[in-house]
């Protein structure tokens, strides 16, 4: 049984607003076996599409290459646009060394409700994924489902939002298409998506993804 760990503590400042919330980075962030792109940083895998993302959406020029430098200019981003990064999942065992959530066993929380009463100028939860079982959303409903909190719906429409009233505060939670290839299969029968495909065949899933998170990230 693998025992896979968050190598990384949350990333909040002060004046945080907006949280980014997954749950693990895959295993070989855990034993340091990084392939050639990685970088040693939350979401920087080389096969993940969050950075690479809002790299187009705020012309970061960012580079895939695992040095102080790329992860500083990340964590700049971050710092600049009031964005932390608080994955749910602080440790959990797998029978198969692999990223996927489903595989995950003997899960261990994160106190996310500790951090959101911590830092109180958080306003916005972004899953980096839907309502898929253990994913992050999955399990933030069933934190709050044991306390008692109303868990609102928003908004069906993709990405999908909700909100829930904790330490007199409105937390808006919003729930975006995976930036792991995994979800590609996802996008490809989402009906917008095949609209776009239509008037536009050159037309990706990466870009689907860019127009989603520019609406999350740009967004006051």
């Amino acid at each position: 049984m693998f025992h896979h760990f968050h190598p990384y503590e949350p990333f909040i400042k002060s004046n945080t607003k907006k949280i980014i919330v997954g749950t693990l980075p895959p295993p070989r962030f855990c034993t340091k076996e990084y392939k050639e792109n990685d970088v040693d940083f939350c979401y920087g895998s080389q096969d993940g599409l969050l950075w690479k993302s809002l790299d187009v959406i705020f012309d970061l020029n960012l580079e895939y290459k695992n040095t102080k430098e790329e992860i500083k200019k990340r964590k700049d981003f971050l710092i600049s646009n009031n964005i932390g990064v608080c994955d749910i999942v602080n440790t959990c065992k797998r029978e198969k060394v692999d990223a996927s959530d489903i595989g995950m066993r003997d899960i261990e929380l994160r106190d996310i409700l500790g951090y959101l009463k911590k830092f109180k100028a958080i306003e916005t939860i972004i899953f980096t994924g839907g309502n898929s079982k253990n994913g992050p959303e999955y399990f933030l409903r069933q934190i709050l489902k044991k306390e008692n909190i109303e868990f609102k719906q928003v908004s069906k429409e993709i990405p999908k939002v909700h909100s829930f009233i904790f330490d007199n505060r409105d937390i808006q939670t919003i729930s975006l298409t995976s930036p792991s290839n995994a979800a590609n299969r996802f996008i490809g029968s989402n009906s917008f998506y095949k609209e776009q495909k239509k008037i536009n065949p050159n037309y990706t899933t990466f870009d689907f993804r860019v127009e989603q998170y520019k609406k999350v990230f740009l967004k006051d």
